[in-house]
């Protein structure tokens, strides 16, 4: 599993209101180069408005019926990506302004897409509120507290895990590991 810290970011920011607009046209680039049977979603803390976040556009792409990443690879280099790496999860290719992360897509299947905890979490966050207000405290104190890279991501776990079981509960899901393959 690769290090996605190799791709530095540069901190939180507040809450920006051009993140959709950026967010479309990275979707509308992927689309032009990968076609219509991807589904493509705007996640993450990006995709939360209010939320303060890494300014990181995350996205969950989904594998038409049928298809391997690996068969579209050349696809997403022409918009920009790089290489795929495995998260051990589903994989995941960066678009990179010099060393540093602009946008992460996440690749999902078919199977894995309805149940993709990157996107139960970040529609629970849009809907509630009083979570995305206690998980933006959460980030807030990590940072100034200078937890940051692989410490920050792990030291955010147990709240995303719960956020995550009252999301698949509400789908009628049981829990599962956030750290799971979910294939």
């Amino acid at each position: 599993m690769a290090d996605v810290t190799t791709y530095p970011v540069e901190g939180l920011v507040p809450s920006d209101p051009t993140w959709p607009e950026l967010y479309a046209r990275l979707a509308a680039a992927l689309e032009a180069e990968l076609g219509p049977a991807w589904r493509i979603e705007h996640i993450g803390s990006t995709s939360v408005s209010g939320l303060l976040a890494k300014p990181v556009i995350d996205m969950a792409v989904r594998l038409p019926d049928g298809e391997r990443l690996g068969d579209h690879a050349d696809a997403f280099r022409r918009a920009g990506w790089s290489e795929p790496i495995d998260l051990g999860s589903h994989d995941c290719m960066f678009l990179l302004d010099g060393t540093v992360r602009r946008a992460i897509a996440h690749v999902f299947t078919p199977r894995q897409w309805p149940i993709a905890h990157q996107r139960l979490f970040a529609a629970w966050l849009r809907r509630h509120s009083d979570d995305r207000d206690a998980y933006a405290q959460l980030k807030q104190g990590l940072y100034d507290r200078g937890v940051w890279g692989g410490g920050y991501t792990k030291a955010k776990t147990e709240f995303v895990q719960d956020i995550v079981d009252r999301a698949r509960a509400t789908e009628g899901l049981a829990p599962i590991s956030i750290w799971e393959n979910v294939t």
